[in-house]
């Protein structure tokens, strides 16, 4: 009797594993079975159904002894493989999707699900996947052609993340304009780009429009690859599921580095005096502005009002011409004398203000005397004896920039007064 329910249990198990074997090949799902081996070639395919055939496009008699690597390429998503690979070698469940690959080189979304089976000692024998193709989900095939082409055409740069903030698409856009590899950027964070030049807050700005649903538009200024700077004109925009769920965020960016460099050029240019190259007044006087703001935190400040003595006699026997020119000679040499941080900004008519920064009275006062004696000591073309007067005073505690420039201006009238080519003080 004993006998003869084994051979009962043995006809149920037969037709049990029948079962599951006819399931298995009928079934809608996609599923692969592979050994345990996690060695640097990864698992191997022993098993897979037709359907997983079918969603790959592989026959199954390619497949045996293959890698499931085979399906990933530069559209798959590390962060994804990663996470795969770290519940394999801790014998865990995974769930996940990403991209994949057919046998023909076209992608499709896929997902998964891998589960460890394990022999009767406990050891894991083997790993069963279920994939299913969802790319019905995300964009039908055609549409999701011509979108990749679209975005891989358009010399933009085009961006797309997780809500995590993880990259999971770049466009040929993106690779060109700021020297990644899809290798090296996907499964990473947009912070690669960060120059360290906006503040937390512009960050801050950022993250509460997308949070909010909105889309964020700004100039950014970025780092590629190679360290290089590079503006940007961005807009981040939130992707929304059906139920109106934020998905992922779409980045699209246009390099405005040559727009801006050409901007800057022309400022920069424009705030120079067009005869002798020095700051024009209205240039000035923000500069004022800035050394008066630090001055604030303890910072000395000096300035000094120069004038060309006699230039109107020079204009009215020389003409206009040979007044430029001296203009040009005596602000060039003035520059030459000065620091670097140090500005000449050309006043009104032959007037020079001298704007000395972290330095004091008798400091300022040397510098403006170095200025003065080199005036007064080149040969100048057809008149000889040029000179300068100038007065030079430092800023008072509480005292503003209009008081300022009044006690160097007066102190500028007071060297006139004392017979010119002269540098006097107002303390």
């Amino acid at each position: 009797m004993l006998n003869a329910l084994n051979d009962k249990a043995d006809i149920a198990n037969s037709d049990l594993l029948t079962m599951l074997r006819m399931g298995v090949e009928q079934s809608f799902n996609a599923v692969i079975i592979t050994d345990a081996d996690l060695g640097k070639s990864g698992t191997k395919i022993l098993y897979a159904n037709p359907a997983f055939c079918k969603m790959t496009g592989y026959q199954a008699n390619e497949l045996r002894g293959l890698s499931p690597r085979i399906l990933q390429g530069p559209l798959t998503c590390p962060n994804v493989i990663n996470q795969l690979r770290h519940c394999l070698k801790n014998n865990q469940n995974f769930h996940g999707s990403a991209v994949n690959y057919k046998k023909d080189g076209s992608t499709y979304y896929v997902e998964w699900n891998i589960s460890p089976v394990f022999d009767d000692t406990g050891e894991v024998s083997h790993f069963i996947s279920i994939q299913q193709d969802v790319s019905h989900k995300i964009v039908s095939d055609n549409t999701e052609q011509i979108l990749m082409e679209a975005l891989n055409t358009t010399p933009d740069s085009v961006m797309i993340t997780d809500t995590n903030g993880i990259i999971n698409y770049v466009n040929q856009g993106f690779v060109s304009q700021t020297g990644y590899s899809y290798s090296d950027i996907l499964g990473q964070r947009p912070s690669m780009l960060k120059s360290g030049e906006h503040q937390q807050e512009f960050y801050q700005e950022l993250w509460d429009t997308l949070l909010k649903g909105n889309t964020f538009r700004a100039t950014f200024l970025n780092k590629r690859k190679n360290a290089s700077q590079y503006y940007s004109d961005q807009s981040i925009t939130p992707i929304k599921d059906n139920i109106g769920n934020t998905t992922h965020y779409i980045s699209v960016s246009k390099d405005l580095s040559e727009r801006v460099r050409d901007e800057q050029a022309f400022r920069e240019i424009s705030k120079l005096d067009a005869l002798t190259g020095v700051l024009i007044r209205s240039a000035g006087e923000l500069e004022i502005e800035k050394y008066f703001m630090k001055s604030l935190h303890g910072t000395p400040f000096s300035l000094s009002m120069i004038d060309i003595d006699h230039f109107k006699s020079i204009n009215d026997q020389w003409g206009h011409p040979t007044g430029d020119k001296i203009l040009q000679i005596v602000a060039e040499t003035i520059k030459s004398c000065l620091r670097l941080t140090d500005h000449v900004i050309r006043w009104g008519g032959e007037e020079f203000l001298l704007l000395f920064d972290n330095c004091d009275l008798n400091a300022a006062n040397g510098l403006v005397e170095r200025c003065r004696i080199a005036v007064a000591n080149i040969d100048y073309p057809q008149i000889e004896g040029v000179t300068i007067s100038a007065g030079v005073a430092q800023l008072h505690a509480k005292e503003d920039v209009a008081s300022l420039i009044a006690r160097a201006d007066r102190a500028l009238y007071q060297s006139k007064a004392e017979g010119r080519n002269k540098v006097s003080l107002q303390r």
